[in-house]
């Protein structure tokens, strides 16, 4: 089989997994379990901690003692086992730890699927950066797939939106081992430290005024990053209460809707260098910030009917939102920081955001929810969206006024070349 054809059957798993159930999981836990908000917020932070400390040490595993492709392979099968087995899950407190336990196992095979990608193409003789990004597309193109399927099977709120998930891991796993083997590097010094192992050398980096202000700015809009995938479908579904919505394409496909949001996103990576070198890595950092407002802005005052156009250029916005923040922030990192320590300072910006950043996010959304706008069981999505609308607003004056960073268009040119 093409080389480039299996790791595009690699990618597109990859991604079917985790889009069989993240868009849809609330529809699973306030509509067919009846479950609290607090607690829900809670599981969505199990993603942030799994991507804190994972990653790191899954990458010293690979890299000393055993393949990539056979550790990717097994980490699928263990999170594919977790997920199997929630269905059988009757309480919130064990629901929790059925699902961390699967994001620990899943969280790290994300890096991971590049690194052995990565590793296939060179040693294939493959310009990796020519080669690489459609390959990772269909990764996307994956996870729309897994939406589309658990909506028009019937299933954005029954418990099958896991079997999905953990046969897609278990067909993934065993698939891993048939994939060129790509065995450990050991570029890790034996004399290294821990800290230097973990990659933890780059925390240093806090030392700097300018970078201790980045990586804070990254951990608070990591914070809402994930906010949308948490309750985006769940706020769409709930429209059914409202009888002139009840009947609507947005209640019955609200799925579907949501992947307007994928999609984008795989079109917004294409404008990125434009807009890089146009305005610059602050002023696209800050456009992200921007976008995260409109996002949450037009979702409070969307309908299904009249106010339809809303919610889709809210989820056509999520796609400059989301990627111009992820790839600005790395370019960032990219330019900023000694090339010793680049690739633990990619860590550590993504440790920040999408990993205490979306702790926080998760942890703390779900008890302001289920605080200050839930009442006789009804969500007031209408406040919630501001509220979050207003936090990434003011993420955004403070950076604008806070993060000094001159444009060089020559910086970017080298980068992204």
């Amino acid at each position: 089989m093409n080389i480039k054809f299996k790791l595009t059957i690699m990618s597109f798993l990859q991604f079917f997994v985790w889009g069989a159930w993240l868009i849809t999981v609330a529809n699973y836990w306030f509509g067919t379990k009846q479950w609290s908000g607090a607690e829900f917020g809670a599981i969505f932070s199990t993603l942030g901690l799994s991507s804190i400390v994972m990653p790191a040490l899954t990458g010293i595993i690979a890299d000393k003692w055993i393949n990539a492709e056979k550790l990717y392979g097994i980490l699928h099968i263990l999170s594919g086992l977790a997920l199997l087995y929630i269905p059988q899950v009757n309480d919130p407190v064990t629901f929790y730890w059925v699902i961390f336990a699967a994001m620990l196992c899943y969280m790290p095979t994300i890096s991971l699927s590049n690194s052995v990608a990565y590793n296939i193409l060179k040693n294939n003789n493959f310009d990796v950066v020519k080669v690489f990004p459609p390959i990772r597309v269909w990764g996307t193109i994956g996870f729309i797939v897994a939406m589309w399927i658990t909506n028009l099977s019937g299933n954005k709120a029954s418990a099958n939106m896991f079997y999905f998930s953990a046969i897609a891991a278990f067909v993934l796993g065993v698939y891993s081992f048939t994939l060129p083997k790509c065995p450990p590097q050991k570029l890790i010094s034996e004399k290294a430290s821990i800290v230097e192992k973990l990659g933890l050398n780059a925390f240093k980096l806090f030392g700097t005024y300018k970078m201790a202000l980045f990586f804070l700015f990254s951990m608070f809009l990591g914070a809402a990053l994930q906010l949308t995938n948490m309750y985006g479908d769940v706020y769409l579904s709930e429209f059914a209460s409202v009888p002139e919505y009840a009947d609507s394409f947005v209640v019955k496909y609200s799925t579907i809707i949501m992947s307007i949001s994928q999609i984008s996103e795989t079109l917004f990576i294409l404008a990125i260098p434009f807009f890089l070198k146009k305005f610059g890595i602050k002023q696209v950092m800050l456009i992200s910030m921007l976008a995260w407002v409109l996002r949450f802005g037009l979702f409070a005052y969307g309908n299904p009917v009249d106010g339809l156009w809303m919610i889709i250029l809210s989820c056509i916005v999520y796609g400059m939102a989301f990627d111009f923040f992820n790839i600005s922030g790395s370019l960032f990192v990219e330019t900023s920081t000694d090339s010793k320590i680049r690739s633990s300072a990619q860590g550590l910006f993504m440790m920040m955001s999408n990993g205490f950043g979306a702790f926080f996010g998760g942890l703390v959304s779900g008890i302001v929810i289920d605080t200050f706008f839930t009442h006789n069981g009804q969500r007031d999505w209408h406040n919630i969206w501001l509220t979050f609308a207003a936090y990434a607003l003011v993420i955004a004056v403070l950076f604008a006024v806070m993060f000094k960073h001159k444009h060089n268009p020559d910086e970017v040119e080298n980068v992204t070349h």
